[in-house]
C-alpha cells in the first residue's frame, strides 16, 4: 500500500445521489433542475438520514474524510418548520457521524426564487423568510455543535438569485468566524439576470455586500469577468471547482488557472454526486484546461493534492487527518503520480453493505416521487 493525505470533498449535495444515472436526458441545468425538485420534495429527516448515510459511507470508501454539505432543504414540504427547526441538518449531522466522516454543515440562506420573484412549489422548504430568522435557526445549531472534532456549522448563501441584495451583508456577517460558501456563476443565465437586475455581475454583488474574503469558498466560479477574478484572487477566496458536476451539467469550464494566479486557493467537491471520486475531480481540472487551451501541463499533481486534501479540509474549518492507502496495484513512478492514475476503487477499504444501504435509499425516494 502507498499511502496518501485523505480527500476533503468540499461541496456536496448528498440527496442529489438517488439522481444518479436518472435524469441524464435533460436538455439543460434547468431542466435538471425541475427532476432535483421534484425529488427534494419527498424527502423527510429519516429519508435524508438513510440517503446521506449511504452517499456519506460512499465518500469514506473513496478516501473521502471531510465533507462541506450545502444544506438547504431546511422545513416540511408546506414550509412550516418542523417541531425541531434544525431536524433535516441534524439528520445530516448523525449520517455523517455514522459513515465516520467528518461534516462540515453548510447551513444555506435561501429566501427567493430569482430577483424579486417570492419562492414558490418545493422553494418554499427551502426558505427561513429573512436572513435574520435564518441567521437565529443557524447560530443555535452552531452553539449545540460548538467545540466538537468533527463537526463544524458554516454558513452559505444559495446563490444571488435566491438572497436579496439587502439581505446578503447579513448573511456575510453571521458566524463571521466560520467557513461562508456560495455558488456563483454556475450558470450564463444567472450572469445576465443579476446584470439586468442589479447592474453587477454575481461576484461584484457580493463584494459590496463584503462577502469575499479568506474564509469564504467560491462553488462553481465557471463565467466570471477578468475584475471578477481578480476581486476573488486579492481577497485570497477558495474557489471550489466541482468538474465532474460542471460536465455532466453541461455548465462550462472555470478559469482555474487564471483564479490561482491571481491569488485564489483551489478546492474540489463532487456537488451532485453523479461521481464520488476526488481522483476523478483532481484530474479534470487539468484535463479541462487541456481541452480548452490545448496545452498540457497547467497543473502538476502537487498542486491538484494540495487542492484535493490540505487546502480542501482546511476550507472547511478542519485540519489535514490521517492518510488513506491506495492499492499496491496501481504502479506509477511515485506517490504524486498516483493523482493521475488511480480511482477510488483503488483506495483500501471495506465495501460491505454500502450497495445494500444505496439501494435502500434510492428506491424508498423513488418510490415517493
Amino acid at each position: 500500500m502507498t499511502a496518501v493525505p485523505a480527500f476533503a470533498n468540499c461541496h456536496s449535495h448528498a440527496f442529489h445521489r438517488a439522481l444518479r444515472g436518472r435524469v441524464t436526458g435533460a436538455d439543460s441545468f434547468w431542466s435538471w433542475r425541475d427532476q432535483m425538485y421534484a425529488l427534494a420534495g419527498v424527502l423527510d429527516p429519516d429519508l435524508l438520514f438513510e440517503l446521506a448515510r449511504a452517499t456519506y459511507c460512499e465518500m469514506n470508501l473513496a478516501g473521502i474524510r471531510s465533507v462541506g454539505e450545502f444544506h438547504y432543504v431546511h422545513h416540511q414540504p408546506n414550509g412550516r418548520p418542523y417541531d425541531e427547526p434544525n431536524a433535516m441538518g441534524e439528520a445530516l449531522i448523525a449520517a455523517a457521524r455514522e459513515a465516520d466522516i467528518r461534516i462540515t454543515l453548510l447551513d444555506t440562506c435561501y429566501l427567493a426564487a430569482g430577483f424579486g420573484k417570492a419562492p414558490e412549489g418545493v422553494q418554499r422548504r427551502f426558505t427561513d423568510g429573512t436572513a435574520d430568522a435564518w441567521a437565529t435557526r443557524v447560530e443555535s445549531l452552531a452553539s449545540k455543535y460548538a467545540g466538537e472534532d468533527d463537526v463544524v456549522i458554516g454558513s452559505a448563501i444559495h446563490s444571488v438569485r435566491a438572497v436579496p441584495r439587502d439581505q446578503l451583508a447579513t448573511v456575510a456577517a453571521a458566524m463571521s468566524d466560520a467557513p461562508l460558501h456560495v455558488h456563483v456563476s454556475e450558470q450564463p443565465a444567472e450572469n445576465a439576470e443579476c446584470i439586468a437586475a442589479t447592474g453587477m455581475t454575481p461576484v461584484a454583488l457580493l463584494a459590496e455586500a463584503g462577502v469575499w474574503t479568506p474564509r469564504t469558498t467560491a462553488v462553481h466560479a465557471t463565467h466570471l469577468t477578468t475584475d471578477d477574478v481578480v476581486m476573488l484572487g486579492t481577497a485570497h477566496s477558495y474557489v471550489c471547482f466541482c468538474p465532474t458536476t460542471e460536465a455532466e451539467l453541461a455548465d462550462g469550464i472555470g478559469p482555474s488557472v487564471a483564479l490561482r494566479d491571481a491569488g485564489a486557493r483551489l478546492t474540489l467537491g463532487s456537488d451532485s454526486n453523479t461521481v464520488i471520486d476526488m481522483f476523478a475531480e483532481a484530474r479534470a481540472v487539468e484535463m479541462h484546461e487541456r481541452l480548452s487551451t490545448g496545452i498540457r501541463g497547467a497543473w502538476t499533481a502537487d498542486q491538484l493534492w494540495l487542492a484535493a486534501t490540505t487546502t480542501g479540509h482546511e476550507s472547511l474549518g478542519f485540519v489535514v487527518p490521517d492518510t488513506i492507502e491506495i492499492a499496491d496495484t496501481i504502479r506509477t513512478a511515485g506517490a504524486e503520480e498516483l493523482l493521475w492514475a488511480a480511482t477510488a476503487a483503488d483506495v483500501e477499504g471495506d465495501p460491505t453493505d454500502i450497495a445494500d444501504l444505496l439501494e435502500s435509499a434510492i428506491d424508498a425516494c423513488w418510490d415517493r416521487v
